[in-house]
C-alpha cells in the first residue's frame, strides 16, 4: 500500500509474526510508541527507534494489549529512554505485582521482561498523538483488554489483533473457559461502524480494503465458532509456530514436552482436543510442515518463513 496514505507524522515498523508492528507517532512536541514488538528483538526495535528519531527521546509508549509480542520490549525502551509508559486500565494491578500466573506469558511459555508503567488507558480514553486526536476503544475478543485506537480526523485505526487484512488474532479466552467469538464479533461490528480508510493491524501489512477485510474476518469467526475444536486447534499450532520463531529450530523429541509446559495447552487440550501430548504434538508438527510454515531436518524442526 502507498505510504502516502498514512500521514507522514506516522511511521510504521512492519515486524512479522514473532514481534508485533510497532508505530511511530511523531508529533511537534513529543514522540511516541505504539506496542514494542517481542522481547528476543528488543535490541532491534531500539536501533529502528534510534536511526528514525535521530537524536529525539522516544517520550510516551503505549500498548494496545500484553501479549508477550507487543509489550516484550517495554523493559529496554524504558531503560533507554525512560519513557513515560501507559497500559490497559484492567491490567494494572497484575503489572504493579507483576503476576506471572494472571499475565498471560507463563500461560503461553512466552518471555517478557518485566516492566512498569506511570498511566493506563481505558476504553473511551481520548489522547493526543502525532498532534491528532485518537480514542482508544475496547476491543475484546482475541484479548479480553486489548484497546484499539482511531483517529477519526485521518480515518486510521490501529487495530492490533482485532482486525488483519486476512483474520484476526486467536480467540484465547475461549481456551480456558472464557467466553471471546461474542466479544470477537462485537469488535469487528465497531471497526465496522467507524469510518475507517486505513488500518495499521499488529501484524502484516498497513491496508486500506477495510471491507474486504472485515468479510474475511467475519467468515473466519463464523467457522471457528461453529466448532470450538477448530479454535483449539489453530491455538495449538500459533503456540507452537511462535515457540519456532522465537528458536528457530527445536527437537522433534522435545516438542510435546515444550507444549506440556503451557498451560494454556493443557487448558485447550483438555476441553476441547482429549488427545495425548505426542499425539497432538505430532499433529501440530505435521500441519505446520504440511503449510510450509516449518521443515524437518534430522532430527529437528526448522523454522520456514
Amino acid at each position: 500500500m502507498p505510504p502516502a496514505l498514512l500521514p507522514d507524522s506516522i511511521q510504521v515498523f512492519e515486524r512479522g509474526w514473532l514481534s508485533s508492528n510497532n508505530i511511530l507517532l511523531h508529533g511537534r512536541d513529543d514522540a511516541a510508541l505504539i506496542d514494542s514488538g517481542y522481547v528476543t528483538h528488543a535490541p532491534q526495535t531500539l536501533a529502528l527507534l534510534r536511526h528514525s528519531l535521530g537524536g529525539r527521546p522516544l517520550d510516551r509508549l503505549f500498548n494496545t494489549h500484553l501479549h508477550s509480542d507487543h509489550c516484550g520490549g517495554n523493559a529496554l525502551l524504558q531503560a533507554h529512554y525512560g519513557c513515560h509508559t501507559a497500559i490497559p486500565a484492567s491490567e494494572a494491578d497484575k503489572v504493579r505485582h507483576w503476576d506471572v500466573d494472571a499475565l498471560s506469558f507463563k500461560a503461553t511459555g512466552q518471555q517478557c521482561a518485566r516492566f512498569g508503567f506511570e498511566a493506563t488507558v481505558s476504553p473511551g480514553d481520548r489522547l493526543m498523538l502525532a498532534d491528532m486526536e485518537w480514542q482508544a476503544l475496547g476491543a475484546p475478543g482475541h484479548d479480553p483488554h486489548s484497546l484499539i485506537f482511531y483517529c477519526a480526523q485521518e480515518g486510521v485505526l490501529v487495530s492490533a489483533d482485532a482486525l488483519w487484512e486476512n483474520g484476526f488474532g486467536v480467540i484465547f479466552p475461549e481456551l480456558d473457559g472464557g467466553s471471546g467469538f461474542a466479544e470477537a464479533r462485537a469488535t469487528l461490528d465497531l471497526i465496522d461502524s467507524l469510518d475507517v480508510s486505513v488500518v495499521i493491524p499488529g501484524h502484516g501489512r498497513v491496508f486500506n480494503d477495510v471491507g474486504g477485510a472485515l468479510e474475511r474476518a467475519y467468515s473466519r469467526l463464523d467457522y471457528l465458532s461453529s466448532d470450538p475444536v477448530r479454535n483449539a486447534q489453530n491455538a495449538i499450532k500459533v503456540l507452537l509456530k511462535f515457540l519456532l520463531l522465537e528458536r528457530q529450530r527445536i527437537l522433534v523429541a522435545d516438542v510435546p514436552a515444550l507444549l506440556r509446559g503451557m498451560p494454556l495447552f493443557g487448558e485447550a487440550n483438555r476441553r476441547f482436543l482429549h488427545q495425548e501430548t505426542i499425539a497432538l504434538a505430532d499433529w501440530a508438527v505435521s500441519q505446520l510442515v504440511k503449510a510450509k510454515a516449518a521443515r524437518i531436518e534430522s532430527e529437528y524442526l526448522l523454522n520456514e518463513i
